[in-house]
């Protein structure tokens, strides 16, 4: 049996005297593994960079098996990614997470198209943080642990939403939190959308989201610490405030 389909690279490790085995994000067929022969070669172990897109023929003879790769590139991320530190950090982040956080063969094509389009937003550091942090909040809701910031889970106001719940998820006002507030998330108002975004809003935005795949996410798959990837790139971040 045997599928083609559009893929990023997230891993690659070789397999062998000659071979790789690669894991890939695709958009119809989630994330795979698969063996590519000849990927430590001089003409494809270049391709098979972490964040590369690429086109992949997949073939086994069962489905439950690993099967083998042909991948032809579609488009190097390496340039972007190397145009400066927090790019670089930004991607590990992304492809970590994904490996860590997506089920295997399983489709999740809305995910994809946000992550394509993210890691398109690579070289760009005044948008990117702002991008990944939107990209996160996609990735909980896609996992089932989505926020809702529509209103205030104690009183149901819509105005003056100031925290997030860290056992429910839901919305605060600062009214509604009262001697509670030390014990909530930041909500910033970039978080829902508004606002000019500053990077100081986006680092509590991103304090936010890692509080739930820590806390949320790596519990539910069974993991413990999240990838450290994730923090170095917070940490390069937070370096530019």
């Amino acid at each position: 049996m045997d599928w083609r389909d559009h893929g990023i690279l997230l891993t690659s490790r070789r397999h062998g005297e000659t071979s790789a085995i690669i894991e890939v994000f695709t958009e119809s067929h989630g994330r795979h593994a698969g063996v590519v022969r000849g990927g430590t070669s001089r003409k494809i172990a270049p391709v098979l960079q972490p964040g590369a897109q690429l086109d992949l023929l997949w073939r086994a003879r069962l489905e439950e098996h690993i099967g083998t790769f042909q991948v032809e590139p579609l488009r190097s991320r390496a340039a972007a990614a190397f145009s400066g530190r927090l790019a670089l950090a930004g991607l590990n982040a992304v492809v970590a997470l994904l490996s860590f956080c997506m089920p295997e063969r399983e489709p999740h094509p809305g995910i994809y198209k946000q992550t394509e389009q993210l890691m398109d937003l690579l070289s760009q550091d005044e948008v990117w943080p702002l991008a990944y942090m939107r990209w996160e909040l996609a990735l909980l809701e896609e996992l089932g642990f989505g926020l809702d910031l529509s209103r205030c889970a104690v009183n149901g106001a819509t105005e003056g939403l100031s925290f997030v719940s860290p056992k429910s998820g839901r919305a605060v006002s600062a009214e509604g939190a009262g001697e509670w507030a030390g014990k909530l998330l930041p909500l910033p108002p970039c978080l829902r959308g508004e606002g000019n975004a500053p990077d100081e809003e986006i680092a509590q935005g991103l304090r936010t989201t890692g509080y739930f795949l820590q806390h949320r996410v790596a519990p539910s798959l069974g993991h413990s610490p999240i990838p450290e990837a994730r923090a170095r790139f917070i940490d390069q971040f937070n370096r530019r405030l």
